[in-house]
């Protein structure tokens, strides 16, 4: 299997203009602001795992008997400068990370519907740290490309593959804008959490629809609202203490966005609010969450006064 991503791709997919933005942005890696998450890097580069699980709630890389007590010192204090950690969990060589998001509990709801991803190209938007890549291999991936613009979340990437390297796993700086270079490339793609993100949800989708193969498919999870109406909400500032987000859409909403944008076969997944088991303050990300971001006289609205979020799980087919 090649090691550069572009080379996965369908005929289609116009690989000079992707590359010359590739190279942009891996370029960017060598700026004097990295500098100390190289540096993190290479003070971990003896570490290495005798056994990984991947097909577990919590990724595992490595045993405590792997490292011997400066080692496991050393590692304990990189991850800890590499706080908060977002999405998990994560046990490294004994060391449990507990993340901010339950991100198991995510890939539980949609395991069953993905089923065998066996000899298909994976495309997963906002991959963020990796860890739904991770579980996208365990299910028979040829290949799964992370698509993910935050520079430091791939050094934490990077970091996880140093002790162990999947050779099937691809981590782009690219983002969800440039997938209409990537015509008709993959068999199947993950847009979890991104959707509502953006300022044109359908204008996206339509993009997604072009960049998968003929009978592909594309699994949607997005933040919502409850409602019967095929309505969104757009909020005047913050939704839930959060800036940069745009249209929250009904479960009937997201249907119409996807039908509009061409797809044609349409499957409700899961539809229920977003819970604060799910998604909390940690030892490992000591953040503000989501029981901060709710009215604390009644958690069904945040506290701008908003319904409080929903998540919609779709399954989409052209």
């Amino acid at each position: 299997m090649s090691d550069n991503w572009l080379d996965l791709l369908g005929p289609k997919a116009r690989r000079e203009e992707l590359a010359s933005l590739t190279a942009e942005r891996e370029g960017a890696l060598a700026e004097a602001r990295w500098a100390p998450l190289r540096e993190l890097l290479a003070r971990l580069s003896d570490i290495k795992a005798s056994s990984v699980d991947i097909d577990r709630a919590s990724i595992s890389i490595g045993q405590p008997i792997d490292l011997n007590e400066e080692q496991s010192q050393r590692l304990r204090a990189a991850l800890e400068e590499l706080r908060p950690w977002k999405k998990g969990p994560f046990s490294l060589f004994g060391i449990d990370i507990d993340a901010e998001w339950r991100s198991d509990l995510k890939w539980n709801r949609l395991a069953d519907a993905v089923g065998s991803l066996e000899g298909q190209l994976v495309a997963d938007i906002g991959c963020h740290n990796g860890y739904f890549m991770y579980r996208m291999l365990a299910h028979g991936a040829r290949a799964v490309v992370g698509f993910e613009p935050y520079a430091r979340l791939r050094f934490v990437f990077d970091l996880l593959q140093g002790f162990h390297r999947f050779e099937p796993l691809h981590f782009s700086l690219l983002g969800v804008e440039h997938f209409d270079l990537c015509e008709e490339s993959f068999d199947t793609i993950f847009c979890l959490g991104i959707l509502y993100h953006h300022t044109d949800p359908v204008g996206l989708l339509r993009k997604l629809r072009r960049a998968l193969r003929p009978g592909a498919r594309l699994f949607v999870d997005c933040q919502g609202i409850p409602g019967t109406e095929s309505l969104a909400l757009v909020p005047e500032g913050r939704y839930a203490g959060a800036s940069g987000i745009w249209f929250l859409p009904t479960l009937s909403a997201l249907r119409s966005w996807a039908k509009r944008s061409g797809f044609s076969r349409i499957e409700t997944i899961f539809s229920e609010p977003l819970s604060v088991v799910e998604q909390r303050p940690t030892a490992w990300a000591a953040v503000d969450s989501l029981e901060h971001f709710l009215d604390p006289t009644d958690s069904s609205r945040t506290i701008e006064g908003y319904p409080a979020p929903w998540r919609h799980y779709v399954l989409l087919k052209a």
